[in-house]
C-alpha cells in the first residue's frame, strides 16, 4: 500500500494505467459513501477520477445517480488534480467554491468519471474546470477553486 500525504495510490491490476484514489481512513466519506475510486493522469493538465460502482444507495427518486453524489465526485476530482498534476499536498487543501451545471442524468449500475483540468495555479489557489461523463455522454460540467493550505 502506498500512502501519499493521506491518500492511497496503488496500481489497479484489472485497470492498467489507473491508480487507486482512496483516503487512508476508509470510514471517512470517500470510502464509506462513494466506494472504490480510481484515477489516472490524462495530460499534464488533466486527471480522470472514476467511481467504479454506482449502486441503488447512490440514487435519487428518479432512479438516476443523485446530484449530491455527482457533486461529491467533482469535489474529489479537485484533490486528485492537486495531487497528481501539481504534486501538492491535497490533504492540506480545501474547496472554496464549485459551480456545476447538470446537463443529463447519470445511470445507476455504471461507472461515472469526473475529468478535471487545472486552468491556473497561483501561490495558494488552484482554478479548475471539467466534466462528468458516463459511457461517452456528458452529464455535468463544473468549475471550482481550491485553496492550498500550509502544511501542519
Amino acid at each position: 500500500m502506498s500512502d501519499y500525504q493521506g491518500f492511497i495510490c496503488d496500481p489497479v491490476p484489472d485497470h492498467p494505467g489507473w491508480l487507486t484514489w482512496s483516503i487512508t481512513d476508509p470510514e471517512l466519506f470517500n470510502g464509506a459513501v462513494m466506494g472504490q475510486l480510481i484515477a489516472r493522469t490524462e495530460s499534464d493538465r488533466t486527471v480522470r477520477v472514476r467511481m467504479l460502482e454506482t449502486a441503488r444507495h447512490h440514487g435519487n427518486a428518479h432512479g438516476n445517480l443523485h446530484g449530491g453524489v455527482t457533486l461529491s465526485l467533482i469535489d474529489i476530482s479537485f484533490f486528485a488534480a492537486v495531487h497528481f498534476l501539481l504534486n501538492a499536498d491535497a490533504a492540506s487543501a480545501v474547496t472554496l467554491d464549485v459551480n456545476t451545471q447538470f446537463i443529463g442524468a447519470a445511470r445507476i449500475g455504471m461507472p461515472v468519471d469526473a475529468v478535471c483540468e487545472v486552468m491556473k495555479e497561483t501561490g495558494r489557489l488552484v482554478f479548475l474546470r471539467g466534466t462528468v461523463e458516463q459511457d461517452g455522454a456528458t452529464t455535468a460540467s463544473f468549475m471550482g477553486t481550491v485553496r492550498k493550505l500550509p502544511r501542519k
